[in-house]
């Protein structure tokens, strides 16, 4: 640029604007200032355009640059006159009126002071200073320096300038005209000087690390002491980068290149901070770095391992910036940074882990480069190093566990067993603040809940290791992080109830483990305390010493805890308060409320406020700590049986915590098990009791075994202080003990010798059966009789009926048991009748034994015995002649009984008959399947019927014929292949025999033939077509009858004339008074005796006696009930089974309306058509009506009257002399029959 020759002021006119007069320094300041506005509205108002008038105002623009204006002492005339230069350069751009480079020099140095004026936005002038700013910037003047020689020191000053004047009062304007004045500089100059690119730089760094700079440098720092305040000039030189990164980038990199590769720091004054710079450069814009780079991998390799810390502290920052890039454009220099994790320098190495967290935190995707480096850093043998590898993973796993994959906490999982505690208490306590931030607060949801579902699991499981301080710090996470004691009772029981459900058995063992050391240390300070109260001795000491030692090695530092625990025992022997503080706090009924306000004031106690550390309270609070009840007191376990019976009931939240309702159920009983050992007095309510009698009912065999086991443990005070409670538990012991499985029957037998007072008689009770059950087993697993033991259980279980199930005869037994053993032994022989080795031996007097157990005084020995018998018939297990004892069942005083044994009979005939129709059998099998071949043993066992004493008493009589239609009426409803002349055919044989039980014995003979001759009465008066002939000839059993003799034929009638007439007229029948199954018997080598009757009708009472109406059973009901019915163990021990036998009403409506159309058939006349059945002629008397069977009349005081309801039903009539009402007879009232009475009803037992 040329400027036109400058004319000295004095040769030529200086030209005013109109109205201003001569300015020289002959007028005051003010003058000068009024006539310099009027000179800078004019240039104001001037553009480049006025040609006349810039000619006009030469001179006064040459003169306004004296010396007199720009050294001018008032600040006022300064700014004026800078306006005016500014304006002159606009008007006269491009070319300045100003030729002389030192005169343009110092009028932009001139004009850069007075911008110092834009500091103080509240100045009056700070309008002039914005213009003088605007107008610079606007015009670019200082683009004229360009020409100059020294122009970069104007550049420098001017920079300066505006860098230190920058604030937080100034508006955007301001800033857009500096950083336009300043990038017009930069971009359009051929290049930044290294001084004026620390001038923009030196703003990055704080203050302080800019104190060693030299003076030059410090010019900046002068004005601004604390530079990292200024907060302006940082923005300021950060926007001005980032506008001029095109032309500045190559200046900054030449800057580096010299610094770091050359090794130059003498370039620059900030060579020192190079690596403060590349951070904030890479912050502003990372490409000013672009070529800057490459040259920190350079570094890396550095033999100076100080060095390599400070580049690897700067790239740690770098790619560790949050939406840093650096990582995937510059893959060499990331790759080249991770192998400094294997640096050989410790330092380098820690700083690299420690990157390692931010890099996980802001840039997930670099997870998988850093996994296998911390994995090698996991093991580093460097202590330090390692923890930092756990805090990296911890860190990053706290802010979002997505950021840490498996394998890096994998990493933390085995740390949790380093060599070194600080390694192992930071990777336990990490993992317990993610279990608690994820897993208890679900913060992420419960996939990421089950992500680390296993933490609980190995937290726990570090409880096994030997270190005390292992076991302290598992303690301390448990009651802090799982199942944290701040928690209200209700949420903190939810968190235990849940976490017991879901831990792994190891961990429930270690859990478990916990519980009892506490338990167990809280037992050894209450043996202190009670030392305390003992009179000092020698003794006494020794064995306090014995303690403090025991208490010690469960504290952390065993030969420390000796001396604290010394010291502390001293303290309670001489602080009472103290004493009772402690008390209070090991106390079986202390709340964890109570507990915290004890360790509260036992600290405050214990606490010395000059003393900053004390080793002896933190030695204390360890105790206190570990025997402290936090989490267990009676509400606690209150809300856990809340918890769990919500589980039983399906309302409570399983599914939503992740497990089952029956795991829930199940390890919640589990969990109340373990804390019945260690917390007792807990549990004793009468409310946690009722809930636990309802998981004893359950069908979980686990289940039930824990609840036997929590009463064992707490049920102490349940006899004397809860009768209620008792009361219901003892027939439920029994039954596990009888009929549960093995666990349950051992932990039944513990709790009635732990809880009750008259254990001897509740265990008693239970053995017998269980004896008798015990015998029977070992015979069906033997399945041989060759060491005779069949016959001698035989024996016993034959003399167990005679006795009515008193062996000893000493009255010491219930009425009850006794109605148990007859139950047990009667289903003993028949269960070992079901094993054909077994059933060969049996004897004819056994077998009615055994049979006469379904006419028992006992309702429910009836019904349950008869539910069993029915079972094993239909499976055809049971030999035929077992099927006959359902004759005897017509005796029954209750109807719903003589209508299931009807029902069961119709059952087992149609199944035998169904099976021969499907099954071709051969003659043999024939014989024990057919179910008119049950005839035979029917009257045989009808001949040896106790009650069968007179034959030729009517009632007697009339029994038999009950007995005996109520068995062939079922037989007879069709005349299927001649089968009523076939049923003819055989009674009339066994006539032609003799009982070859006792053939000898005439009149045991004669009742057999009068039972013929009943039953033969009964088959002709039922049926026409009986008198058929029969191609068939029956076949009689060997082991009842004797064979037919040739030379005797028995043609002779046995039942009177009047006999006939009154079976078949009828005759009301007075109501049976039922005695005992068991009648008087004989046996080898004792001497005969009488049983007195069973009179306590209260003495077999139960809540469920009173029989089920048939007619509320469904078709489905009674399904169920033979799928499930009785068992080998199902003999109910109490009698009290919750369904009756009254429910197998197993036939289709065909088979019903079948039943009701042949009692129609019955009342039609006679009629001679072969098969067709003739009615009961009793019932055409109609003045003679037919009583009920074995049911007494309502107006008959009978103890059977009320039987079902809930009375005692008698199922066998006893012979004993007339009384003038039923309502007289005592227990002792019957008299002892005659002893030809006693020999004829005699029994003889095989020995």
């Amino acid at each position: 640029m040329e400027f036109p020759q400058q004319k000295p002021a004095g040769d030529s006119k200086i030209t005013y604007p109109p109205g201003v007069k001569e300015i020289t320094d002959k007028i005051s300041n003010d003058e000068v200032v009024k006539r310099l506005k009027m000179v800078v509205k004019t240039f104001m108002d001037m553009d480049q355009d006025s040609e006349e008038e810039k000619q006009q105002y030469l001179n006064l623009a040459l003169h306004l640059a004296s010396e007199f204006f720009l050294r001018n002492p008032n600040k006022d005339v300064r700014l004026l006159v800078a306006c005016c230069l500014a304006d002159i350069f606009r008007i006269y751009a491009p070319e300045a009126p100003y030729t002389s480079h030192d005169k343009l020099k110092d009028i932009f140095l001139f004009i850069t002071r007075q911008l110092k004026g834009l500091e103080d936005t509240k100045s009056p002038q700070f309008n002039r200073y914005f213009y003088l700013l605007e107008n610079l910037a606007w015009v670019k003047s200082y683009n004229i320096c360009f020409e100059l020689e020294d122009c970069n020191e104007i550049f420098i000053q001017l920079f300066k300038t505006l860098f230190s004047v920058i604030n937080n009062s100034h508006n955007q304007k301001v800033q857009m005209h500096m950083l336009d004045l300043m990038s017009s500089i930069i971009m359009e100059g051929d290049g930044v000087t290294q001084e004026l690119l620390d001038t923009i730089l030196i703003n990055l760094i704080p203050a302080h690390k800019v104190k060693h700079t030299p003076h030059k440098v410090k010019l900046l720092t002068l004005s601004s002491p604390l530079q990292n305040l200024n907060k302006q000039a940082y923005d300021l030189a950060k926007t001005l980068l980032k506008r001029t990164v095109q032309t500045i980038e190559t200046c900054i990199a030449n800057f580096f290149n010299q610094v770091l590769v050359m090794g130059k720091s003498s370039v620059s004054d900030l060579s020192e901070h190079v690596f403060d710079l590349i951070q904030e450069l890479f912050s502003i814009d990372p490409l000013l770095l672009t070529s800057v780079m490459p040259q920190l991998e350079f570094k890396l390799k550095s033999n100076d391992g100080e060095e390599r810390l400070a580049v690897v502290k700067l790239l740690a920052k770098l790619f560790g910036a949050k939406d840093s890039e650096l990582a995937t454009q510059n893959r060499p220099l990331w790759q080249c940074f991770l192998g400094r994790f294997n640096d050989i320098h410790v330092p380098v190495r820690l700083e690299s882990v420690k990157f390692a967290s931010h890099c996980l935190m802001n840039h997930p995707d670099l997870a998988k480069d850093l996994t296998e480096f911390l994995k090698v850093r996991s093991h580093d043998p460097e202590e330090a190093i390692r923890h930092d590898v756990i805090v990296t993973i911890i860190n990053a796993g706290k802010k979002d566990l997505n950021l840490v994959n498996d394998q890096l906490l994998g990493f933390v999982r085995e740390r949790t067993l380093d060599k070194r505690w600080r390694v192992r208490k930071e990777a336990m306590m990490g993992l317990a603040q993610l279990f608690k931030k994820y897993c208890l607060h679900h913060e992420a949801g419960k996939e990421q809940a089950q992500k680390i579902s296993w933490i609980k699991d190995k937290l726990l499981h570090i409880y096994y290791q030997n270190s005390i301080d292992d076991k302290l710090l598992v303690e301390k996470i448990f009651a802090q992080y799982m199942v944290p004691h701040s928690l209200d009772t209700e949420e903190k029981m939810k968190c235990l109830y849940y976490l017991y459900a879901c831990l792994d058995t190891n961990a429930v063992k270690a859990l478990n483990e916990m519980w009892k050391c506490q338990n167990m240390l809280r037992g050894l300070v209450r043996e202190l305390l009670d030392l305390h109260k003992l009179p000092v001795s020698e003794a006494n000491n020794t064995s306090m010493f014995g303690k403090l030692m025991t208490i010690s090695k469960n504290l952390p530092d065993a030969g420390k805890a000796q001396d604290f625990m010394k010291r502390f025992n001293q303290v309670l022997g001489e602080d009472e308060k103290l004493r009772v503080q402690l008390e209070t706090l090991i106390s079986p009924t202390c709340s964890c409320k109570q507990a915290e306000l004890c360790v509260r004031e036992i600290t405050r106690k214990l606490t010395f406020p000059k003393q900053p550390t004390n080793p002896f309270l933190e030695m204390v609070k360890f105790l206190l700590e570990r025997i402290a009840p936090v989490h267990i007191d009676s509400e606690a376990i209150s809300a856990l049986v809340k918890l769990l019976n919500k589980s039983i009931e399906g309302t409570a939240d399983d599914d939503e915590e992740g497990v089952t309702p029956d795991t829930a159920i199940r390890s919640g009983l589990e969990l109340l098990k373990v804390l019945s050992f260690t917390h007792p007095t807990a549990f004793h309510s009468a409310e946690t009791y009722e809930s636990l009698l309802q998981c004893l009912k359950m069908e979980d065999d686990k289940v039930a075994e824990a609840a036997i086991q929590i009463f064992r443990n707490t049920g102490q005070k349940i006899e004397t202080e809860l009768q209620q409670i008792r009361s219901t538990l003892i027939p439920v012991l029994h039954q596990k003990a009888k009929r549960g499985t093995p666990h349950q029957a051992k932990q039944a037998v513990h709790c009635i010798h732990a809880i009750f007072c008259n254990k001897e008689v509740q265990l008693a009770q239970i053995f017998e059966v269980q004896a008798i059950k015990l015998l029977v087993r070992w015979l069906l697993g033997m399945k041989n009789n060759q060491s005779k033991s069949a016959n001698s259980t035989l024996r016993l279980l034959s003399a167990m009926l005679v006795s009515e199930g008193d062996l000893t005869e000493q009255k010491k037994i219930s009425k009850s048991d006794m109605s148990r053993l007859r139950l047990a032994a009667g289903g003993a022989i028949m269960k070992l009748a079901q094993e054909p080795v077994y059933h060969d031996i049996i004897t004819p007097e056994q077998f009615q034994l055994c049979g006469l157990v379904i006419n028992d005084e006992c309702y429910q020995v009836r019904q349950i015995f008869a539910q069993k018998l029915h079972l094993a018939l239909v499976k055809l297990l049971l030999p035929l002649e077992y099927l006959a004892v359902f004759s005897l069942c017509a005796k029954d005083p209750v109807k719903e009984r003589r209508a299931h044994a009807r029902q069961c009979l119709l059952k087992n005939i149609s199944v035998r008959r169904e099976y021969i129709k499907n099954n071709p059998l051969t003659n043999d099998k024939m014989l024990s399947l057919l179910p008119e071949y049950v005839v035979p043993y029917m009257i045989h066992l009808l001949a040896h019927d106790p009650d069968f004493t007179k034959p030729q008493d009517f009632e007697q009589l009339r029994d038999l014929k009950e007995c005996l239609w109520f068995m062939l009426e079922v037989l007879m409803v069709k005349n299927e292949n001649n089968s009523h002349a076939f049923l003819r055919k055989m009674v009339e044989n066994i006539k032609q025999t003799k009982d070859a039980q006792c053939p000898d014995d005439p009149k045991a003979n004669e009742k057999l033939y009068i039972v013929c001759d009943v039953a033969l009465f009964v088959i002709v008066n039922k049926s026409t077509a009986c008198h058929l002939d029969c191609p068939k000839e029956p076949v009689l059993p060997a082991k009842f009858f004797t064979p037919p003799d040739k030379d005797f034929i028995n043609d002779k009638e046995y039942l009177s004339s009047e006999a006939r007439t009154l079976l078949l007229t009828g005759k009301p029948k007075p109501p049976p008074v039922l005695s005992t199954v068991n009648k008087v018997l004989t046996v080898p080598g004792r001497r005969v005796y009488t049983k007195t009757p069973v009179s306590d009708p209260a003495s077999n009472i139960s809540a469920n006696s009173q029989p089920d109406s048939p007619a509320t059973k469904t078709r489905d009901g009674v399904s169920e009930s033979l799928g499930t019915g009785a068992q080998e163990n199902d003999e109910n021990p109490g009698i009290n089974t919750e369904k009756v036998g009254d429910t197998l009403f197993i036939f289709s409506h065909v088979d019903e309306l079948r039943q009701g159309l042949m009692r129609h058939e019955l009342m039609k006349p006679f009629s001679n058509q072969e098969g067709t059945v003739t009615p009961d002629l009793t019932t055409e008397a109609p003045t003679i009506p037919k009583p009920r069977r074995g049911r007494p009349p309502k107006a008959t005081a009978s103890p059977l009257a009320n039987e079902k309801d809930g009375a005692t039903a008698k199922g066998r009539k006893r012979a004993a002399p007339a009384q003038d009402s039923a309502s007289s007879v005592e227990p002792n009232s019957i008299k002892i029959p005659k002893a030809d009475d006693v020999t004829q009803r005699s029994i003889n037992l095989q020995r």
